[in-house]
């Protein structure tokens, strides 16, 4: 019931103790002796704390169990707790350690649902508040009766009615309190427990809890998070000061298994109702795993846990570093085959996914190319271009992304469409490219992952929830066609005759080439009119039509391509969020001081006044000369996903003034200065480099 061991026990018993979580489960509701007691209102430990006051008269002091800073006092449980308190102290252990009478507290007197826990939470925390700033001995009153009831609930969980206890329980923000050590392993002890039985209830109770979850405020969602989160690091950092091995020591750990299925239906109920970025799932502990083998594990299905089983855990450098290690080994992989057929079959073969492309046929050569070696897409990519000296050790790469991605994304091709809104791309139903040229793009975004190569591609988040097999709705056609998204939601509100006002039919509508190509949504839907009742019918079929029936030719070549490449476990690690960082990279504001504290110097020191003006110019230039300038240097104008303190940067000297212009590497992100003559001088080349140059050549 808590630790979900599979443990063996004769059948003629009532119940037995867990031997490896300690809770005793009741296979017949425990029964008490005497009266159940009265359950717990706000009202009523509010007329007890008064009664209590009174009683222990003012010259009395009061024995407040936190200090200046918030936190309880270690030294409180040795001070004697003062007199007139019995009666709160007896009523908080005598509910508190009864599970009928807990479950029935704080009742909002609505039956438990999908949207109500049946539990008055705001009362619930006021309570909480009342009761912490009570004298110690009733906090310590409080927090054994939990222990004790989390120990033995005194009958298996199986109602949606029987788990209202472990919702006013969730609700005690002592347990997020760790002041010392007896303290913190006391509290654990409890959320171990809380855990236990939460992870461990019917699926159908997970998806009530999933709903409870997504109806609580920011706040206290935030909150939600952040226990799991802190419980599961304390028990990792406990076991790796321990000298533990990782993955053998929470691998069977049922407290860090049950935290990862806790998080998990907190994660659920995010999506269910975006609440926070999942960049606050994850835990930094988990980046201290062994990943490589947590991942080897999961792929092999050894039935053990693994942190990939819960990928919202996981960093997005992390989850990078397994991708880029996943990709490496099956480059690797075919290698290894280039070289045995070399070998054995004496057939010469490149252990390189090579193409060579004209510059003013680029399309069609990489078409072809990609074509002709499709099972070596997962080869390691060079670009050579025709005419043009230069070996590939990543630069080149980058621009022949950056120029196919120009083309196929560009008006001359008509591939797809553009929001004046969002600025965002979506697939044009109407384009006369054939599925190759859609198959080509997947390929090419397949491969800019696979080669960590960032693409300025702007593509919406549904595309990439559709290659994840993520249904969308019209929230997703909000992301790039607002003004579509509000006139269907004006008509699923409208309160009048909707028939004769919006006079629409089931008909789906795209322009094709400046004429309007209306497609109906159902058979006859030309004749079929959008009335109050039928509208909502209407508003789903147009959505589906949009983000799916209409653009199937087009997207099923697209997600072949892509998944041509990038077919794997290791995708699976990623939410749509993460692959669109992936592949478009951040577009957060780029931290100057921050890349200025990772580059490193060669034949520079960081105090040359070369390095100094460089640095001021870079920091006085606006946002769009700065990505400029970093476009020139990386060969991209966006950021990593994991943001600018993780790139890689480098400052090279070429020696001293000269009147030659700065160069760069983008394969190593590196840039290369003489030492010019004042700030002025450097300034001007470095702006006309910037300017007038593109690729591996001056215009």
């Amino acid at each position: 019931m808590c630790c979900n061991s599979q443990l063996r026990f004769p059948l003629s018993v009532s119940r037995f103790r867990c031997t490896v979580c300690d809770t005793i489960n009741d296979l017949r509701p425990q029964r008490f002796n005497g009266e159940t007691p009265q359950p717990l209102t706000l009202q009523r430990i509010k007329l007890v704390v008064a009664q209590c006051k009174q009683a222990s008269g003012p010259s009395v002091p009061f024995v407040t169990t936190q200090n200046a800073k918030g936190k309880r006092d270690a030294q409180d449980g040795a001070k004697p707790p003062p007199p007139g308190w019995e009666p709160l102290v007896k009523m908080v252990e005598e509910v508190f350690q009864n599970w009928e009478s807990l479950n029935a507290s704080f009742t909002n007197g609505q039956e438990v649902t999908l949207d109500d826990t049946g539990v008055a939470l705001d009362q619930v925390r006021e309570a909480y508040r009342i009761l912490l700033d009570s004298p110690v001995n009733v906090i310590h009153a409080m927090m054994l009766s939990t222990d004790k009831i989390l120990r033995r609930p005194g009958r298996l969980l199986c109602r949606k009615e029987d788990i209202k206890f472990l919702m006013i329980i969730l609700e005690n923000p002592l347990l997020s309190q760790h002041a010392y050590q007896q303290e913190s392993h006391h509290h654990h002890n409890i959320m171990k427990h809380v855990f236990g039985l939460l992870s461990c209830l019917s699926n159908e109770l997970h998806h009530y809890l999933v709903n409870w979850f997504a109806r609580l405020n920011l706040n206290v969602f935030r909150k939600r998070v952040e226990l799991v989160n802190s419980f599961t690091t304390h028990y990792l950092a406990k076991a790796q000061r321990a000298g533990r091995s990782f993955p053998a020591a929470y691998e069977s750990d049922w407290r860090v298994i049950s935290a990862a299925r806790v998080m998990a239906l907190m994660f659920a109920a995010n999506n269910q109702s975006p609440k926070i970025p999942i960049s606050e799932f994850y835990n930094t502990m988990v980046d201290y795993v062994d990943l490589v083998a947590d991942y080897d594990s999961w792929q092999q299905r050894s039935g053990k846990f693994a942190f990939c089983q819960y990928p919202f855990l996981i960093s997005m450098g992390s989850k990078m570093s397994v991708m880029e290690l996943d990709a490496r080994r099956q480059m690797e992989t075919k290698v290894k085959e280039a070289i045995l057929t070399i070998l054995y079959q004496k057939r010469v073969t490149v252990p390189y996914l090579v193409l060579r492309v004209r510059r003013d046929n680029l399309i069609v050569d990489s078409l072809t190319q990609l074509a002709q070696h499709e099972t070596d897409l997962k080869k390691s990519l060079k670009i050579e271009f025709s005419g043009e000296e230069g070996i590939d050790a990543g630069g080149l790469r980058k621009e022949w992304f950056q120029l196919l991605v120009r083309e196929l994304f560009g008006p001359q091709y008509g591939m797809f469409t553009w929001d004046e809104d969002t600025n965002l791309c979506w697939f044009n139903p109407a384009s006369f490219e054939a599925s190759d040229q859609y198959y080509l793009v997947g390929v090419v975004i397949g491969l800019a992952i696979y080669n960590s190569t960032i693409l300025d591609i702007h593509l919406p988040l549904p595309c990439y929830k559709k290659l994840l097999n993520i249904p969308v709705g019209l929230d997703d056609l909000k992301v790039f066609r607002p003004a579509l998204a509000r006139g269907l939601e004006q008509l699923l509100t409208f309160e009048g005759d909707v028939e004769t006002t919006f006079c629409r039919d089931f008909v789906g509508e795209y322009e094709a080439f400046g004429e309007i190509v209306q497609v109906p949504l159902v058979p006859g839907g030309e004749k079929k009119p959008v009335t109050n009742e039928n509208r909502v019918e209407y508003v789903q079929r147009y959505v589906k039509f949009i983000l799916n029936d209409s653009i199937a030719k087009q997207f099923e070549p697209f997600m072949r391509g892509f998944y041509n490449v990038c077919g794997g476990n290791a995708l699976s690690l990623f939410r749509p969020e993460e692959i669109e960082l992936l592949v478009r990279g951040s577009d957060e504001p780029l931290e100057v001081e921050q890349l200025r504290a990772v580059t490193e110097y060669y034949g520079f020191n960081p105090d040359d006044e070369t390095i100094r003006s460089f640095w001021a110019i870079f920091g006085a230039m606006a946002p769009k000369m700065q990505r400029k300038l970093l476009t020139f240097v990386t060969g991209s104008d966006r950021i990593p996903a994991t943001g600018t303190a993780n790139m890689t940067f480098k400052i090279t000297c070429l020696g001293e003034d000269s009147e030659r212009f700065p160069t760069a590497h983008t394969c190593f992100n590196q840039i290369c200065l003489y030492r010019y003559r004042g700030r002025a001088k450097l300034e001007r080349k470095l702006l006309t480099a910037i300017n007038e140059s593109q690729g591996f050549y001056f215009k």
